[in-house]
């Protein structure tokens, strides 16, 4: 697969399909998270960074309050929604999430009166790497610019997301939106969830003689079936208890005391709790070591990190569990699963001179357990959205 679609190809296709020509084409992103898995709807901090793997999308306006979409990657002719079939919770599938858009600015009162879409993406679906949020982000994005409607690239991101908790009705943090947005080229982004502040910190792993391999375990997850909301549920659950807004208001120093607050709450509570509030801990680490240019040190935050969503958290799986494992018997400076867990991708920091060797023994690890070949590609800190043509 490659990274990325042409924007030729993407317009070429939508001349085919809508017999005009598209009024322009624009490209989002896909995201790997370095670290802070489950914080963000705890308004605590994250650490994502944009893949160079995009959704484009080829648009124009209508008049007639129209809707009309179109995937190259899904066997489907053209969707076409009328004004009345933008409901939430209905069954329009893919289209669901650029529908939830059009949705969104609607409610806003954005005076959106209708579009002409055809989408092609190169983000993996189901790989935890945010497929789904770059198709709302090229399309956010797109309609901003043609409609004229001036939004920065952080309200766009939360239109994004609101059309997926809302619309689509999967209960997302602001992260993957976020990151498909703002992130910038050869940097992590540095998230305060609460208030949207950020920082864009360089990311250049190769001036290290470092590499951060993201591995498709294949293992294809799905955010709506309700492990995702019940994580969710409790952990605003545990907020409740202890008297705060969210878990972010939990200092860690304050954690043992919370959990003992908590020994009349459900065990899976206070898992929940341990976890986002040590996550929350690991970011600051790391940006302190980004900070101090200690890079090879973030590699025991990411393992630990990963011990914590698999056993506080419960999200991992064997594929995930094995990447972790091989790859750091391989001699990964440090592993971790990536994304909302269940199946997905795993991201290892790596020695330059190990990730091929690490690569095979990963590979080697699958095979062995009978598992499908994972996909291995580095990450590679990537633009957010923008406009191609």
């Amino acid at each position: 697969m490659s990274d990325s679609v042409g924007a030729e190809q993407v317009a070429r296709d939508f001349r085919r399909l809508y017999g005009a020509e598209p009024e322009g084409v624009w490209a989002a992103p896909g995201r790997v998270n370095l670290i802070g898995e489950y914080t963000d709807f705890n308004d605590g901090f994250v650490m994502p960074l944009a893949l160079p793997h995009t959704a484009v999308a080829a648009v124009s306006r209508r008049t007639d309050s129209v809707l009309r979409v179109h995937s190259a990657d899904v066997s489907q002719r053209v969707v076409r929604l009328g004004p009345d079939a933008l409901v939430p919770r209905s069954d329009t599938g893919w289209a669901a999430y650029p529908a939830g858009v059009v949705w969104a600015l609607r409610e806003a009162g954005h005076p959106i009166t209708g579009a002409d879409i055809h989408l092609a993406s190169t983000v993996p679906t189901g790989a935890g790497l945010s497929s789904s949020a770059a198709l709302e982000v090229v399309t956010a994005l797109a309609l901003n610019d043609l409609f004229g409607l001036g939004l920065s690239g952080a309200e766009l991101a939360v239109l994004a997301q609101h059309a997926e908790n809302d619309f689509v009705g999967v209960p997302c943090g602001i992260m993957d939106q976020m990151a498909s947005a703002c992130c910038t080229e050869g940097h992590a982004l540095y998230l305060d969830t609460r208030d949207l502040t950020q920082r864009q910190v360089p990311f250049d792993l190769a001036a290290h003689g470092l590499r951060l391999l993201v591995v498709d375990t294949r293992v294809k997850h799905a955010l709506g079936d309700g492990a995702y909301a019940e994580r969710r549920a409790g952990c605003e659950a545990g907020a409740r208890a202890l008297g705060v807004r969210a878990l972010r208001d939990i200092a860690y120093g304050e954690l043992p005391a919370a959990l003992d607050r908590l020994s009349g709450e459900d065990e899976n509570v206070r898992r929940y709790v341990r976890h986002v509030v040590s996550d929350d801990r690991r970011v600051e680490q790391v940006i302190g070591l980004l900070d101090a240019g200690d890079v090879r040190a973030v590699g025991p935050v990411l393992t630990e990190g990963h011990a914590s969503l698999r056993d506080d958290l419960r999200v991992s799986c064997p594929e995930l569990d094995l990447v972790v494992t091989a790859a750091t018997a391989a001699g990964a400076l440090g592993a971790r699963m990536t994304g909302g867990g269940f199946g997905g991708s795993a991201i290892v920091l790596v020695e330059e001179s190990d990730a091929d060797a690490v690569s095979k023994s990963v590979t080697e690890a699958f095979a062995a357990a009978g598992h499908t070949a994972p996909r291995v590609f580095p990450a590679i800190p990537a633009r957010g959205a923008h406009r191609l043509v």
